[in-house]
């Protein structure tokens, strides 16, 4: 379909952010011309602060306002969980079971697109392990993610610090009978005793 020039610029922009299509962005489009001129503003302000005020802590490269983020300023690091990024620290905050601190990798090594270990934070993590007790590897459970939790388990076990992986297996209310192989084997090995 063909777009008036404003509003065809409007949906390129859109589609940029992850998961929009032409379909989407153009949804998202009419809805903005139809808002209210003050939820625009409300919206163009938001924006400008978050790219204005939010940035990498300074420890853990986790989003913050601050120099330091709440959990780097608020707990003891002996125990430090490794994710790929900061969306996935928000993932973990949200089931408070977890009373250490974060490392956020900014991605996960990839040699088909060109990520190899030296543009992961993986040195500033190496310099955060005096005093630390275990490091949780928490990247994805693909091909990326288990690569990246193996290079960094060479590195980290020689250290004398305990290594561990997130559990992987059936997720809650998951029926067996539509498990992939993979998925049943990692469960059988990350059983746990009753």
């Amino acid at each position: 379909m063909k777009y008036i020039e404003p509003l065809a610029k409007l949906i390129a922009e859109l589609t940029h952010l992850p998961s929009v299509g032409e379909k989407t962005a153009a949804r998202y489009a009419y809805s903005l011309l139809n808002a209210p001129q003050g939820d625009i503003d409300n919206l163009i302000a938001a924006i400008k602060e978050v790219k204005e005020k939010v940035h990498f802590c300074k420890i853990c490269g986790n989003f913050t306002e601050n120099e330091l983020c709440d959990i780097c300023a608020s707990r003891e690091a002996k125990v430090i969980c490794v994710v790929k990024e900061p969306k996935d620290v928000s993932a973990f905050e949200r089931v408070k079971d977890f009373k250490g601190v974060y490392h956020v990798l900014h991605g996960v090594i990839s040699p088909m697109d060109g990520i190899g270990p030296d543009k992961l934070k993986i040195k500033e993590l190496l310099a955060r392990l005096n005093g630390v007790e275990e490091v949780i590897i928490a990247t994805n459970p693909d091909v990326e993610g288990e690569a990246t939790a193996l290079y960094l388990a060479r590195l980290i076990k020689p250290l004398g610090i305990r290594v561990t992986r997130i559990a992987r297996g059936l997720p809650e209310g998951s029926i067996i009978e539509y498990a992939d192989e993979n998925t049943l084997s990692r469960a059988l090995k990350s059983r746990i005793e009753l």
